[in-house]
């Protein structure tokens, strides 16, 4: 893997932890930071050991979204190359990832870093933590696929309001509407992503990842069709290692041992 600098990769067992690493500017996205997000997830994709991510940002901020002060010498940049180069790839590697993303919501994520946020499996939030989708506010639109993920997380009426008036939603709202699946204190926070983090690194992985597969195609799916797509994955599932180990454990009522194959 190529040297990383605005984002750190960190592989401890079987969990990988990525940092996006601007805090100066609360890890807004320069080309620097995406690019080396996408090395960072072509990594995990890669490395057969890991089983889980752990994303997160250093700091204070989660993310903040594109730094604007990084683009504002560039005239004729194109907004729609900069989504095609540098965020859509992110975002769907990140969905395509056969392997949960733990998003450990430290901080603000705005803009882009809403959608970042959005785009994990698994939403840990530090209880002064927020989300707002601020493109309005400089007269954008959405993207990096938040018009994706909010009216699938939340009734059409809120994506709407965060979408078009960018209120910031604290991590106790975020968990009310269903954003969000914790909201920690300083003295459960790590405590809460670690456990998270284990129980995944701990799992059948060949299965979850076809779960993560099986929700991603159940949103722009009829039911016949999600009937034949499970019976197609649960004949794979039901020839891995982990199935087999998950009857023998439970004829033998101990704990299953996964190894993720």
């Amino acid at each position: 893997m190529e040297e990383l600098t605005a984002v750190l990769y960190e592989k401890k067992g079987n969990i990988a932890y990525i940092t996006l690493n601007r805090p100066d500017v609360f890890n807004a996205f320069d080309d620097k930071q995406s690019y080396d997000l996408q090395a960072a997830l072509k990594e995990v994709k890669k490395c057969k050991e890991v089983r889980v991510v752990v994303l997160t940002g250093a700091g204070r901020a989660f993310c903040s979204g594109q730094d604007l002060k990084a683009i504002a010498g560039s005239k004729n940049r194109s907004l729609s190359d900069s989504l095609y180069k540098r965020y859509n790839p992110i975002i769907k590697a990140m969905r395509e990832l056969p392997k949960p993303i733990i998003c450990r919501l430290n901080g603000v994520a705005a803009g882009a870093g809403a959608s970042l946020a959005l785009a994990c499996d698994f939403i840990v939030a530090h209880e002064n933590a927020s989300l707002i989708e601020v493109f309005v506010n400089v007269g954008l639109v959405p993207d990096s696929g938040s018009s994706y993920f909010l009216p699938k997380a939340i009734s059409p009426a809120r994506a709407f309001e965060m979408a078009t008036m960018a209120p910031k939603i604290k991590a106790a709202q975020a968990l009310e509407w269903g954003l969000i699946n914790r909201v920690c204190n300083d003295e459960n926070f790590d405590i809460t992503i670690e456990e998270v983090a284990m129980y995944y690194a701990n799992a059948p992985t060949k299965s979850i990842g076809m779960i993560k597969k099986m929700l991603n195609k159940a949103s722009h799916s009829d039911l016949d069709t999600m009937l034949q797509y499970e019976a197609y994955c649960q004949e794979i599932a039901g020839r891995s290692e982990d199935y087999k180990e998950g009857v023998a454990a439970f004829n033998e009522k101990r704990k299953p041992e996964f190894k993720g194959l």
